[in-house]
């Protein structure tokens, strides 16, 4: 009999305890299912700025003095032939008529009359303004006529346009998904029984994170963007843990022949543990971005690790309590080659023996194409996307090109100076002679305080802004206070920057740590995390070739902003390290139970290649497929997503996982799996395999462990 410690004592409570694990399922999807169709009406749109920032110190007293008339204020541009007077009044009405405005400013005209800008001041919040900008643009558009056009862009207007063309796009790309994932499952799985296990930890957990999301709404702004990665990451995840705890399930039934409660035992022991650890680590991994001072960068965080953390709950708790219900049935509906090489993939097993004999020549080649991929992002940019993230016809775009024809390529971009009345003389002579500065409209005070607009000389998106509002803030009166739209992008792009090093810091240390107390060996866990981060640089530079140099712009259907977006290296780098995390935990976990049934090395890498081979291909397929939808739809940021995240993926599981991981398994021997005396003494004594013990206790009432205790 088996020895099993609590993890699989919790999967034997399950599998006495159906009823009462389905039941309390039921009551999470249906409590929080009841909130989930309202999150999506309840999330912001807004969000993208640093907390604490000089830009956001200047909104808020710009909007206080000048009723509203800051970075969210709306942007309403009319241009054309004709009259503009009547449009413009008509304009002024809808602005009037709507209570989220506070303001509505005298038209400022351009030099030839044809094009006139005018801005509705924010009574409401970010969110509530690009809201506002989502209601009010079809009719400020019908205040146009057939010689004169309306559109609204400014900052709400512009993620206002780019969330609707993102959300279209998800669903999209989500319709394209669905059916080639459920088709990768059936070949993967063999039977449309346990094909549908996936789907339903994805969905319960996508009902739970939604519904939660929806309640967290009600006392903070979260991005509409935690929806999104919330819906991509449970059905990853999802698949990931039913297809590692289902193959081994099906191991320990069929090919060792254990009854149906063992078998759950034996498997939440083994394959429920490395479901566990993996996680753990994408929840870490994704818990740095927290320390980015932004709500949109926190809140997509935050959505992404409660569809993990119910989707992890669901596969330690309701998924063995449905395969011991299941039991043969498992394998209903099965395809002719359902018991091939179940659990031990012989083809798998064959090529961890080829890689065993020859590891130097298949080493040095995944090492020669991962290193010439990586090589680009040593030349990689970023910045704040611009404009070219919504599509061209869309009123944000429109009204955004032809306030630059009209005003001058920086002119959507205006720099809005906040100071003291008593210091406007000396701030205007500071913004009149500045290079970068094209404009300086007459200052406005309001209650002692001033407010003056500052043209830029480039687009916004031109590294060029950035450094004039440095130079701005350098050089005005201390009291001064730069912002404006540009100000703000400028200034999270900053808190991105500064915020780097430290996410990537407590990710590599946080996941070497949590390898090294699932796997009790400190050189392999090091080797683990090094390779992450070869898969993370290759897909980087992969990236920078597309993205950035513009690559595949006529393929993918987008135009090249020439730098990669600003959240990228921070968000994605989390992203794709705690995807690499997932597939490494897999791959190891199965090493290390071979290794400590049988102490040796050969026997570890080879036999957690052919246990765990097939599983991390079928889940590398199934994502990549997921994640390359996004990049065939929609505006730039969800292909850029698509393609970074499709790309880790893809070299992550066959060029690492299945190539170099056990080379590096081959060419340490012994070492990968030593553990110096006093680390043992410090470390929680984990194993992945069993020796002779009492069997789980049958049908006990036991209490069921956390499912957060790691292991006996």
């Amino acid at each position: 009999m088996t020895r099993i410690g609590p993890i699989g004592r919790l999967g034997a409570w399950t599998a006495d305890h159906v009823k009462h694990v389905v039941i309390a399922w039921a009551v999470i999807a249906i409590g929080f299912g009841v909130f989930a169709p309202r999150a999506e009406h309840a999330l912001s749109g807004a969000g993208w700025e640093a907390s604490g920032s000089e830009s956001v110190a200047a909104r808020e007293r710009i909007d206080a003095s000048f009723g509203g008339q800051g970075a969210y204020a709306l942007m309403v541009v009319v241009s054309g032939d004709g009259d503009l007077a009547p449009a413009l009044a008509r304009v002024r009405a809808v602005l009037e008529s709507d209570p989220r405005i506070a303001s509505v400013s005298e038209p400022q005209l351009s030099r030839d009359g044809r094009t006139a800008i005018v801005a509705g001041g924010a009574a409401a919040s970010p969110k509530e303004m690009v809201a506002a900008a989502g209601a009010l643009q079809d009719d400020l558009a019908a205040a146009g006529d057939d010689a004169v056009t309306v559109s609204l862009t400014g900052a709400p207007g512009m993620w206002s346009d780019f969330n609707e063309a993102n959300k279209k796009a998800m669903l999209r790309s989500e319709l394209i998904s669905w059916p080639v994932t459920l088709a990768i499952l059936v070949l993967a799985f063999g039977s449309l029984v346990a094909a549908g296990l996936p789907l339903l930890l994805t969905i319960l957990g996508l009902l739970a994170a939604a519904g939660s999301l929806f309640l967290v709404t009600q006392a903070f702004d979260v991005s509409i963007w935690a929806m999104n990665f919330a819906l991509m990451f449970a059905l990853a995840l999802g698949i990931d843990y039913a297809l590692f705890i289902v193959a081994r399930f099906r191991g320990a039934h069929f090919g060792s022949e254990l009854d149906t409660r063992e078998a759950v035992a034996v498997t939440m022991d083994t394959a429920g543990k490395a479901v566990l650890f993996s996680g753990l680590t994408v929840l870490i991994s994704l818990s740095a971005v927290m320390l980015v001072p932004s709500p949109a960068f926190r809140s997509m965080a935050l959505g992404i690790m409660l569809s993990v953390a119910f989707v992890l709950l669901a596969a330690l708790t309701l998924l063995p309590a449905v395969l011991s219900w299941l039991g043969d049935r498992v394998d209903t509906l099965a395809l002719p080659w359902v018991h091939a090489g179940e659990h031990r993939s012989p083809a798998f097993a064959r090529w961890g023996e080829r890689l065993w004999r020859r590891p130097w020549a298949y080493g040095l080649v995944a090492t020669a194409i991962l290193g010439a991929l990586s090589l680009p992002v040593l030349g990689l940019e970023t910045g704040m996307p611009s404009i070219k993230v919504v599509p061209e016809d869309d009123g944000s775009r429109v009204g955004y090109t032809q306030v630059q024809e009209a005003f001058g390529p920086g002119a959507p971009g205006t720099l809005q100076v906040v100071a003291p009345a008593a210091q406007v003389e000396r701030a205007s002579a500071v913004l009149g002679v500045d290079p970068g500065v094209a404009n300086v409209a007459p200052p406005v005070t309001s209650g002692g305080v001033a407010l003056l607009l500052a043209t830029p000389a480039a687009d916004p998106s031109d590294p060029a802004v950035g450094e004039t509002i440095e130079r701005l803030r350098a050089t005005l009166p201390a009291e001064a206070l730069v912002g404006g739209a540009a100000a703000e992008n400028h200034d999270l792009e900053e808190a991105l920057s500064s915020r780097t090093l430290a996410v990537f810091g407590v990710v590599l240390v946080l996941g070497f740590l949590l390898l090294l107390v699932a796997l009790q060996a400190p050189v392999i866990a090091a080797v683990g995390v090094v390779l992450n981060l070869l898969a993370v640089a290759a897909a980087f530079g992969v990236a920078k070739l597309i993205f950035q140099d513009g690559r595949l712009e006529s393929i993918l259907g987008f135009e090249s902003q020439g730098f990669l977006n600003a959240w990228g290296p921070v968000f994605f780098f989390a992203m794709i390290f705690a995807i690499a995390m997932d597939y490494t935990v897999f791959l190891l976990s199965s090493a290390k139970e071979h290794y400590d049934r049988s102490g040796d090395a050969r026997e570890a890498t080879i036999g957690g290649v052919a246990h765990s081979g097939r599983v991390i291909f079928a889940a590398a397929a199934v994502m990549i497929a997921v994640f390359f939808t996004f990049a065939l739809s929609g505006p730039l940021p969800p292909k850029e997503m698509g393609v970074i995240l499709g790309v880790a993926v893809l070299l992550d599981a066959m060029l690492i996982r299945l190539v170099l991981m056990p080379v590096a398994l081959r060419l340490l021997g012994q070492t990968a799996w030593a553990l110096p005396a006093w680390l043992d003494r410090i470390l929680p004594d984990v194993r992945f395999g069993h020796g002779d013990a009492e069997p789980a206790p049958a049908s006990a009432p036991t209490p069921a462990p956390s499912p957060a205790t790691a292991a006996e």
